[in-house]
């Protein structure tokens, strides 16, 4: 069943129930499951692990970012198969439908910059943000237990490291054993945001609290043709969760820090990045580099000490962000 919730969430022509309604049910080792919306299925334990949390798994926020959408189907294939005993609570949620359909990015507007509460945009993407952002108050509200948010994403660009968790910014501490955990999942690289960003993630962290990230796992593939052999250890990790186990924990002087100096912003249509489109993510920029240039804002030039660049997109929607700019920091104590 799972498998075919799957296949079926992808399908323009099925049926699914909205949140608020009861949707289908059945048995999965060690527990159940419950579709509560187009794309949201809830794992629910019959005894919690002793090391149980509230987790949200999502994938697919941007459509054409396949690698996750597939560790999420074999992971699924595993606990269905009886490899895995359910003994937490776990929503998963594969978030843009109709673009993953379409094998796009997004249909109209970005939906990971939409996740905030007083959203007034309309529009498919905006109504699809203001679901998701209430299936996850609901779930976080139905379960007291320690909550986690694994939003998985791969990049458009490649990386010096392919591999890299984005912390949000948020109130809310980062417990250590988490970027332990990330370690041991083999996240080579972690970037800790400077400001409220309306991500998935940051959603999950601002008001709730939760353990969250967003997770670049390789570069943006279409379905068939990703390497899910090089994601094995946040295979593991997802296992653990659903489990209920203690998560792995990893060293993390095999993970290097970097803390976003400032964003890079597109303010006109007369506006160009002043490097290759080919650039991969974490490439540094010397002192007097000029990045880019906009009609409005000027010229974007390194100042002071050396920066390097992560997710850089000049054909963003005016207002948004075309790249993070960011230095090297220490590992968290």
């Amino acid at each position: 069943m799972l498998d075919e919730w799957l296949a079926s969430s992808l399908d323009a022509d099925s049926v699914e129930p909205r949140e608020g309604r009861e949707g289908p049910e059945g048995k999965v080792p060690g527990g159940r499951y419950r579709l509560h919306a187009p794309g949201v299925l809830e794992l629910l334990p019959d005894e919690l692990a002793p090391e149980a949390q509230a987790c949200v798994v999502s994938a697919g926020i941007h459509g054409n970012e396949t690698a996750p959408i597939e560790l999420v189907g074999a992971w699924l294939a595993r606990l269905e198969a009886g490899q895995l005993r359910l003994g937490a609570p776990v929503l998963v949620i594969l978030g843009n439908l109709e673009a993953i359909r379409q094998g796009v990015r997004f249909c109209t507007t970005n939906l990971n910059r939409l996740f905030q509460r007083d959203l007034d945009l309309e529009g498919d993407e905006p109504d699809r943000a203001r679901e998701l952002m209430a299936v996850v108050d609901a779930f976080f509200a139905r379960h007291a237990l320690p909550h986690v948010h694994y939003d998985m994403h791969t990049a458009i660009r490649d990386s010096r490291y392919p591999r890299f968790a984005v912390e949000p910014f948020a109130d809310a501490k980062t417990d250590p054993a988490q970027w332990h955990g990330l370690a041991a999942a083999g996240m080579q690289a972690a970037l800790h945001q400077h400001r409220h960003s309306w991500t998935f993630s940051h959603y999950s962290k601002h008001y709730h609290a939760a353990q969250a990230f967003t997770l670049e796992l390789g570069k943006v593939r279409p379905f068939g043709e990703n390497d899910l052999d090089a994601l094995s250890g946040m295979r593991t990790l997802l296992e653990a969760l659903l489990e209920g186990r203690q998560t792995p924990s990893g060293n993390l002087e095999e993970v290097r820090f970097f803390r976003v100096v400032t964003e890079l912003m597109r303010q006109s249509q007369d506006f160009a990045l002043c490097f290759s489109e080919e650039t991969p993510n974490f490439t540094e920029f010397a002192v007097g580099t000029r990045l880019a240039h906009d009609g409005q804002a000027g010229d974007t030039v390194v100042e002071e000490a050396p920066v390097a660049v992560v997710f850089p997109n000049a054909q963003v929607e005016l207002g948004a962000r075309a790249a993070l700019l960011v230095r090297a920091c220490p590992p968290p104590k």
